[in-house]
């Protein structure tokens, strides 16, 4: 989702070509805000990727759904980003606050499933009022599956492959469920 070095991947990439737009607009009358936040669901719990491990509440953050909002991370940090070098920053953040680990087939192994959000509002301005309309764009970066026996895991990585395998069978289990309907 992210990608390295000169391989970049689907974030870098939309960003940049959402940020090329908005350079490109030449009507007065339009405005765009771009915020984007982070997080990762590692061992069952949300934790917000632009605060420090040691900073984190033990228990994560709570998942909570409202009529108005719809379904939201309560307390996520989010940041507001004007340029693709900004939004490149957040991203460069979020990066290093992740969940890694060594194991047999991966030298850093992601640990938990990625979230990157982006929220972009349009803001037109005419005949005295203004109107508003926001997209929000969500990223899901997956862990892979964990094999025991070839990623050589023990103790904690075999707690976390156990953990991220259950929750791919989950999403499988309701992907099946989508499609059943």
């Amino acid at each position: 989702m992210i990608g390295y070095g000169m391989n970049k991947g689907v974030v870098p990439l939309a960003t940049e070509e959402i940020f090329n737009r908005i350079k490109n607009n030449n009507d007065p009358e339009k405005s765009y805000e771009v915020t984007a936040m982070m997080c990762e669901i590692y061992n069952e719990k949300v934790q917000d990727l632009m605060v420090s491990v040691q900073s984190r509440p033990t228990g994560g953050l709570k998942v909570r759904e409202s009529k108005t909002l719809g379904v939201f991370v309560d307390g996520i940090t989010k940041h507001a980003v004007s340029s693709f070098a900004e939004i490149e920053k957040v991203m460069s953040i979020g990066e290093s606050h992740r969940s890694k680990g060594a194991t047999l087939m991966n030298a850093e192994s992601s640990r938990a499933h990625t979230v990157i959000q982006i929220e972009f509002k349009s803001i037109i301005k005419f005949q005295g009022k203004t109107s508003q309309k926001l997209s929000v764009i969500n990223l899901i970066d997956l862990a892979g599956s964990e094999k025991a026996g070839q990623t050589g895991a023990t103790g904690d990585r075999l707690k976390e492959g156990c953990e991220i395998n259950k929750s791919l069978s989950c999403l499988g289990d309701v992907i099946k469920a989508l499609v059943d309907k």
